[in-house]
C-alpha cells in the first residue's frame, strides 16, 4: 500500500498532465485556424477547470463533478485567499465548458473570444503551477 503523500502526488501529477494537455491542444488549435475558434475555448475552459482540480488535490479539498470555474475558485480560496480575487475574470471560462459543447442559441465564439479564452486559462496555468511543488509538475 502506498503511503497517503504518494497517492497525493500522484493524483495531483495526473490532474496537471491532464491540465496540459488541453492546454498544449488550445494552444495548437489557437494557431491552426479561425474555424478552431470554439474549440480552443473549450480546451482553454478544460485546462483551466483541470488545474484548479489539481490544486484543490494537492491541498486535499474535496470537490464535486463541475465545470464551474467559479465554485472551483471559491474552494481554492479556502487554502489561498488571493486565487479567487486574482483569477475572478476567469469564471467567463465556464460557459466554454458546458454551454457551447451542446447545439442551442448561442453567440458564434470569434478569434477575439479563443484569443481571450487562452489567456485566461495561461493565467490559471500559471497562478496554479506556482503554488505547486516544483517536483508534481516534472
Amino acid at each position: 500500500m502506498k503511503p497517503p503523500e504518494v497517492v497525493k502526488e500522484e493524483f495531483t501529477r495526473e490532474w496537471v498532465r491532464k491540465a496540459e494537455s488541453d492546454f498544449k491542444t488550445a494552444a495548437h488549435l489557437l494557431k491552426s485556424s479561425p474555424d478552431l475558434a470554439e474549440g480552443t475555448a473549450f480546451h482553454s475552459q478544460q485546462a483551466a477547470e483541470k488545474y484548479l482540480k489539481a490544486f484543490l488535490v494537492w491541498h486535499q479539498i474535496e470537490f464535486q463533478k463541475t465545470h464551474d470555474i467559479e465554485a472551483l475558485l471559491r474552494l481554492a480560496g479556502k487554502v489561498d485567499d488571493k486565487i479567487p480575487e486574482i483569477l475572478a475574470d476567469t469564471v467567463i471560462l465556464t460557459p466554454y465548458g458546458v454551454d457551447y459543447r451542446y447545439p442551442g442559441e448561442y453567440p458564434e465564439v470569434g478569434m477575439s473570444d479563443a484569443e481571450r479564452a487562452f489567456l485566461l486559462a495561461d493565467r490559471v496555468r500559471a497562478e496554479v503551477r506556482s503554488r505547486l511543488s516544483h517536483h508534481i509538475l516534472e
